[in-house]
């Protein structure tokens, strides 16, 4: 495990000789401190971690990493001054400890870049618009049949968090399966650097972000810094979406092995005869090279056969058996976004309100379309979308007047997801679009029935939780 010895060779290329405490665990909110934790103070906007110091320290951390005063009675190791062995020696490296540095975020970067080159494993880099951490998920649940394999927790995929996921490898894990978000151009690069992923996945290429990122191909651009950075083969292999366009020519942008999967027959790893089982899951055919499986997995939507493609391409080009992969597949339960939950009358609510872009609306419509019963959308904004806004909200509502019986939308940019809705031919009398929350609640507490299908979703800014929160408390 990453120990303070080897925080502080991370920082200054001196190793102490004597034996250092190991850390359980790394943090940067001094309210998830807990006893073997590092944390690391970092400035913010609004809140300075370096006031929580204290707090974190209480609660059972052991050092933390500082790049300013804090004041109080904790000892500080001066890193920035440290420069030789003998200078090492005159400081007790007994917790509980400060480590000062000029940047506290750049240290838990380099601290991570220095332990994962000293572990020898395989990591796997996820990216794409939608479905990284579904894809995570899975793939991490398929390697475990085989291998002693860490995945990120959480969304842990930017600047702070994947290198906190770093330091949670030890020398036992045999992969690491990482979730890489985007924002800006030159963000996975970086990510990559700390990461050294052997193996890249690329999902799809969407509009989410747009705002910040610019076009969509502006994004696939950045997305395909993943596949840059994997080393040629055979070591490297870049695992790469057949279907969509974007994602299939990444193929020139890496030196890597390119292992293909998607619905087309061309694709190395193909599937047809999909179909959707409701909430039970989807059956679907599976072609590899001269062999056919006839598989049923617990993934919910017929969106989900990419995200099963994908955990089953991993395994194959990670020497699993088809046993094992499928027994990774049948015993997954990684769709942790999408819960199901009861109102008081009966009618079946699918919270998937983590977040939103058009291309997983478009999917939790066509999931919706597939169950039985009255299909009610509330649908919120869509943030981020920069140049794609209108015509995201618009294909959104385009499908909904396709596939839905009552559509219920909240906020600015969903009342274009109404107007799209009644433009595509639904009756205005099936629309309703309120600008807060709180009225939503009032207006299904009063209309739904027990027959109903809910789908509520919305961009995790809408706070769309709230609404499946007031009627879930009904129970």
């Amino acid at each position: 495990m990453f120990t303070l010895a080897d925080l502080i060779e991370s920082q200054k290329g001196i190793r102490p000789k004597v034996e250092t405490p190991s850390f359980n665990g790394v943090v940067v909110d001094s309210r998830q401190a807990f006893p073997g934790a590092l944390f690391i103070a970092i400035p913010g906007e609004r809140v300075d971690g370096h006031d929580f110091v204290e707090d974190a320290v209480k609660r059972g951390a052991i050092v933390a990493l500082i790049q300013h005063e804090i004041g109080g009675s904790i000892p500080v190791l001066d890193l920035r001054t440290l420069i030789t062995e003998a200078d090492l020696k005159i400081y007790a490296l007994k917790p509980p400890l400060c480590l000062r540095v000029n940047n506290s975020l750049e240290s838990l970067q380099k601290a991570a870049r220095f332990w994962r080159r000293k572990l020898a494993l395989r990591v796997i880099g996820i990216t794409g618009s939608v479905g990284k951490s579904t894809t995570k998920e899975i793939v991490a649940d398929v390697l475990s049949q085989r291998y002693r394999t860490h995945r990120n927790p959480g969304n842990l995929n930017n600047e702070i968090g994947l290198p906190i996921s770093l330091l949670q490898l030890t020398e036992n894990h045999e992969r690491a399966v990482l979730e890489m978000g985007f924002y800006l151009p030159g963000e996975i690069a970086f990510l990559c650097d700390l990461a050294l992923p052997h193996v890249g996945i690329v999902s799809n290429i969407g509009t989410v972000h747009a705002e910040r990122a610019g076009s969509k191909e502006a994004i696939a651009r950045g997305k395909a810094e993943l596949v840059e950075a994997l080393p040629p083969e055979p070591n490297g292999i870049a695992i790469l979406n057949y279907d969509d366009p974007l994602v299939r020519e990444m193929a020139g942008f890496t030196k890597a092995k390119v292992f293909y999967y998607g619905l087309d027959p061309r694709a190395d790893l193909w599937a047809d005869e999909v179909e959707s089982l409701g909430l039970e899951g989807i059956r679907f055919r599976l072609h590899f090279r001269f062999e056919t499986l006839y598989l049923r997995v617990p993934m919910i939507g017929r969106h989900s056969i990419q995200a099963t493609l994908r955990a089953a391409a991993v395994g194959l080009v990670e020497g699993l058996t088809w046993q094992e992969i499928i027994q990774g597949l049948r015993s997954s339960t990684s769709q942790l976004r999408l819960i199901t939950v009861r109102a008081a009358n009966g009618a079946l609510i699918i919270d998937d309100t983590y977040n939103a872009s058009p291309e997983s609306m478009l999917a939790a419509l066509n999931l919706l379309h597939e169950l039985d019963g009255r299909k009610v959308a509330v649908l919120g904004d869509m943030l981020e979308l920069g140049p794609y806004e209108r015509r995201g909200h618009a294909l959104v509502g385009l499908r909904a007047a396709e596939v839905v019986d009552l559509l219920v939308t909240v906020g600015e940019k969903g009342k274009q997801i109404s107007v799209s809705a009644r433009l595509g031919g639904m009756h205005p009398d099936s629309i309703y679009h309120f600008d807060e929350t709180d009225k939503v609640v009032q207006y299904l507490k009063e209309n739904l029935t027990g027959n109903d299908i809910v789908l509520v979703k919305g961009s995790h800014g809408m706070r769309m939780d709230r609404i499946v929160n007031a009627l879930e408390v009904l129970r």
